[in-house]
């Protein structure tokens, strides 16, 4: 893993989701490696020749947070990085991070993968308007740690991303953890750029009577696999009275397809 300290005149930036006013992202690159990650584009304007998932840059700035800046706005953390990846053990630059906006009147939305985050309980029971996004595929750990945040009075969001086609377990993610879970995301697998061929390669050894349905998908843009687990969505999370979001994306164009959306309000 490579290392480096970089200096940034803010850690707030304006935003292109949907949603959200600003976003920060405490550090340029990731640790967890996925190979699915939409967010090793990155890569292209870091002016590193490492593999994503191979350099971890630290930002690091002397400007506090304009927080009159950030009233009352819709802020993520972190969009093209976790900001609990490894190098935030010793660096604290989220926890830093936190500790200036817990007295802020914005409504903050945290997404990560790590339970990294259960050290900063402490200051993020502090917040007034605050959600917690964590993405599940190795189930247990990622849970586990929904589970504390929730019974520590802090908004659970479960997000099943990336669904792997007949893969992924979505209705046993949902049954299993319904009871301390808020609100639920769902969003399939997107393969395109570098990772569509080992992605294709890994289901094609492992899983190789799913192969063929894989290459529907992913090459004929079938998406009825995707509709169809809309329908079984839905009805199990109105059977539970859940709320939840799903985000299908058309594989063969940048078009995002939103295909069924609870009313959905920021707080």
């Amino acid at each position: 893993m490579k290392v480096k300290e970089i200096k940034v005149s803010n850690y707030v930036t304006k935003s292109n989701l949907p949603g959200f006013d600003f976003v920060i992202n405490p550090y340029v690159g990731c640790s967890h490696a996925c190979k699915y990650c939409y967010a090793s584009f990155m890569k292209k304007f870091s002016n590193h020749k490492e593999n994503w998932g191979e350099f971890v840059d630290i930002k690091l700035t002397t400007k506090a947070i304009d927080i009159k800046k950030i009233e009352y706005k819709n802020i993520f953390m972190s969009s093209v990085t976790d900001c609990y990846n490894i190098k935030e053990k010793d660096y604290l630059i989220t926890r830093n991070i936190l500790e200036e906006l817990k007295n802020s009147h914005c409504n903050l939305t945290i997404s990560t993968k790590s339970s990294l985050i259960l050290r900063d309980i402490d200051i993020l029971k502090e917040f007034k308007n605050l959600r917690v996004c964590i993405s599940i595929n190795t189930i247990k750990e990622r849970l586990n740690t929904l589970k504390t945040l929730h019974d520590n009075n802090i908004y659970t969001i479960a997000f099943v991303s990336p669904i792997f086609p007949y893969i992924s377990e979505v209705s046993k993610i949902i049954e299993i953890s319904k009871d301390y879970i808020d609100e639920y995301w769902f969003e399939n697998l997107k393969l395109r750029g570098d990772y569509k061929k080992p992605i294709l390669n890994y289901i094609n050894y492992n899983y190789k009577d799913l192969y063929p349905k894989y290459l529907d998908i992913y090459f004929n843009n079938n998406m009825r696999y995707w509709k169809d687990l809309s329908l079984k969505i839905e009805d199990i999370c109105n059977k539970y009275n859940l709320k939840y979001k799903i985000f299908w994306n058309n594989n063969n164009k940048e078009e995002k397809l939103i295909l069924k959306q609870e009313s959905f309000k920021l707080f």
